[in-house]
């Protein structure tokens, strides 16, 4: 099996190209937002707090919100839906679980231009009995954000014996809602929280949903600011991509810390 494992070198090497990959783009973006007239300064980073512009900026800061509301909402949809789903078809209909794979994996390989067409008369229907409000983007968003959540979930699932412990827990004489909420949920706290960034991470940076909607989302409305300042679209590209990298960190530290109380 040693043999099979590439050298340190060759390591090396894929680490280096991987890392430029991401860091030649984003380095050039922030070389683009510190260029002046006469060299580099933070003036166009500076210019976001400027109360003159602010009329300017105010598309981003109103699709910031919209997206928040969003993922706040995804987020529900996944924890409240898809994951307790997820654990009834574990331990009451195990032979439903690939048909039902297949099914949440779906999205993934759907050209989100394909979505909006199957979803566009249903969100006709929607406009008329809840309004246009960007928060029902969400239902379209938790489609999209499926195959991402289940995969971190079920990860989690695999790796503790929740039957065990729910057959522990019911003998004892707990409810199912203690059962799920006290026992099955704080084992998978990791992977609800790995789906729970994942999710947020995906409804920040989704756009053609957005667009093809007409609903205004921080992604759209980079757009239009970026028609009339290509520096404060830039800055805020950066900015997203920050956070969106944070989210990576906090999962990744999340399965460490996992990982570490399930080997004590």
């Amino acid at each position: 099996m040693n043999r099979l494992a590439p050298s340190r070198a060759t390591r090396w090497v894929i680490a280096i190209l991987v890392g430029a990959f991401f860091v030649v783009p984003m380095l050039s973006t922030l070389l683009y937002t510190l260029r002046d007239g006469d060299g580099f300064s933070l003036v166009h980073w500076t210019a976001l707090l400027d109360p003159a512009k602010a009329s300017l900026y105010a598309p981003i800061w109103a699709g910031l919100g919209n997206s928040l509301v969003l993922a706040a909402v995804t987020v529900a949809i996944v924890l409240f839906l898809l994951a307790p789903t997820m654990i009834l078809v574990h331990l009451r209909f195990p032979r439903l679980r690939p048909g039902f794979e297949f099914l949440v994996l779906l999205p993934i390989s759907i050209p989100a231009i394909v979505l909006v067409v199957g979803l566009a008369p249903i969100y006709q229907q929607l406009g008329r009995m809840l309004g246009t409000g960007a928060w029902t983007l969400a239902f379209a968003y938790g489609i999209t954000v499926l195959p991402f959540a289940y995969r971190a979930i079920q990860a989690s699932i695999d790796a503790v014996d929740i039957r065990t412990l729910t057959e522990a827990a019911r003998s004892l004489g707990a409810g199912w809602g203690a059962v799920l909420l006290r026992v099955i949920a704080p084992n998978l706290r990791s992977g609800l929280l790995a789906a729970s960034l994942i999710s947020v991470a995906v409804v920040l940076g989704e756009f053609t949903i957005a667009s093809l909607l007409n609903r205004q989302v921080f992604q759209t409305a980079l757009l239009v600011v970026k028609n009339t300042d290509g520096y404060a679209a830039a800055v805020f590209t950066l900015l997203a991509l920050a956070f969106a990298f944070a989210l990576l960190i906090a999962i990744g530290l999340a399965g460490r810390a996992r990982s570490g109380k399930a080997a004590s």
